[in-house]
């Protein structure tokens, strides 16, 4: 049985679309499945006693923002400061990621880390808006899916809705503090700038 990362993360977050890419090619080298378990920072958030990001304090927001600059600059990765989309409904395009995951598990052709990594290339790159269903459509066409439409559907259907929450609260049970978080074999790493760490493990594991 393939050994996997599961992966928690907001499709809104710009420290996960900086760490999303490397993340991928972290997984392709030592063999590992990533397993997208997209969440809702709204929701996992307040039982940790955090704030979702629009609610945190004016000044955390603003070097929060500053910081992903600094990040993105470091990494060669262009990001835009704050996008207009930046805010707006999560249920389709955290609803996407899952049906694109369901739909390779089926057989079907794509390329789910591939999407994920559009979904958010899509907003903090291009501030293209996420939760247009032309928009995301594209994005399936993009990551090899044949039927865009089907997966749409699926992605507001009650199951993957109900998956979504789902993630949340098995995120809040597993200690998940933020987004994005990645877990190997158990281990719980919080943040793209500790990708490093993951990499470790996963070098550990495969020798």
């Amino acid at each position: 049985m393939a050994k996997t990362i599961d992966y928690y993360y907001s499709t809104r977050s710009n420290f996960t679309y900086l760490g999303a890419a490397r993340l991928n090619a972290l997984a392709k080298t030592h063999g590992r499945t990533i397993v997208h378990r997209p969440i809702l920072l709204s929701v996992t958030m307040p039982p940790i006693g955090g704030l979702p990001f629009g609610e945190r304090p004016t000044m955390l927001r603003h070097y929060a923002m500053n910081d992903a600059l600094r990040c993105a600059a470091h990494l060669g990765v262009p990001v835009l400061r704050e996008p207009i989309h930046h805010e707006g409904p999560v249920e389709l395009p955290s609803g996407i990621v899952i049906a694109g995951q369901r739909a390779v598990g089926r057989g079907e052709a794509g390329d789910i880390d591939l999407l994920s990594l559009l979904v958010l290339q899509a907003l903090w790159r291009d501030d293209r808006d996420i939760a247009d269903a032309a928009v995301v459509a594209e994005l399936c066409a993009e990551a090899g899916y044949a039927d865009p439409k089907a997966l749409l559907a699926e992605a507001l259907s009650t199951a993957v809705q109900a998956e979504l929450a789902r993630n949340c609260r098995e995120a809040i049970m597993r200690g998940v503090i933020g987004a994005p978080s990645y877990f190997v074999d158990g281990e719980n790493f919080y943040g793209q700038d500790r990708l490093d760490y993951v990499e470790r493990a996963l070098a550990r594991d495969t020798g």
